[in-house]
């Protein structure tokens, strides 16, 4: 069976969240939310959403649709804000401890996206959040950049490909690395690396074209890789359209 992901937009309906110059969160949070189930829906992942419209939900109802769906992942989008403008910049993920696969997977967005140049704040603990309190399945919940600060605006903007697609792959890479209890994932691999540089230069070429790409280290080698599919057909699709890009491939399973 598929991982399956409670995709939540935060805020909603009556409740925009942080606003700054007409710019309301949570028309932020709804677009990259749908944004990045699209990409894991597309790599095989059963992707269910608390909102896909402008509405309102409460923190409690978002737990209980989680809880009651039976997903295995929760993962909450935000945008933060800070008392003054410009006061703060960059991303963090919030967990309700730093513990087990969900911190595992919050450290892998937090780099990912600092890779894009944001400012790595880094994993926080916040038990006292409902939607991670509640929740029973591992819950993650990413402020992805400050809404009042003109330089996290720039880069949210500029490259919001980018972002979902490293959102994404950060998430499809951890749930790749997790051992005995995953199916069978089809990867097509771009590249392994000694240097790390090297595997860095290669994902954000890779992302910037609009590929889920992620590094996986294994022991010396950074490899580099693209989507985990159940089905072979559509890891060898994926080889294709890379083989065509001039990507030289292969296609693994681990």
């Amino acid at each position: 069976m598929p991982y399956s992901i409670m995709i939540d937009a935060g805020h909603g309906g009556s409740d925009p969240g942080a606003v700054y110059k007409g710019r309301r969160e949570k028309d932020d949070n709804l677009a990259l939310a749908m944004e990045v189930g699209r990409i894991l829906s597309e790599n095989g992942v059963d992707v269910l959403y608390t909102r896909t419209t402008d509405d309102y939900i409460s923190p409690f109802e978002r737990a209980r649709l989680a809880n009651e769906a039976k997903v295995d992942f929760f993962i909450s989008f935000h945008r933060n804000s800070s008392p003054e403008v410009n006061q703060y910049n960059g991303v963090e993920v919030l967990v309700y401890d730093k513990s087990g696969i969900k911190y595992e997977m919050a450290q892998n967005i937090v780099g990912a996206l600092g890779e894009l140049g944001f400012r790595e704040i880094g994993v926080q603990a916040r038990p006292g959040l409902v939607v991670l309190r509640k929740t029973k399945m591992p819950a993650l919940l990413i402020e992805t950049g400050f809404l009042n600060s003109d330089k996290d605006n720039q880069l949210y903007d500029e490259k919001n490909a980018e972002i979902a697609q490293a959102i994404a792959g950060a998430i499809l890479g951890t749930l790749d690395q997790q051992q005995g209890e995953e199916p069978l994932y089809y990867r097509v691999q771009t590249g392994a690396f000694r240097k790390r540089e090297n595997a860095d230069r290669m994902l954000y070429l890779l992302q910037e074209k609009g590929y889920p790409a992620y590094i996986l280290q294994d022991g010396e080698l950074y490899k580099v890789q693209v989507g985990a599919f159940l089905q072979l057909d559509n890891a060898i699709r994926m080889e294709q359209k890379l083989r065509e890009d001039g990507y030289c491939t292969l296609i693994v399973t681990k």
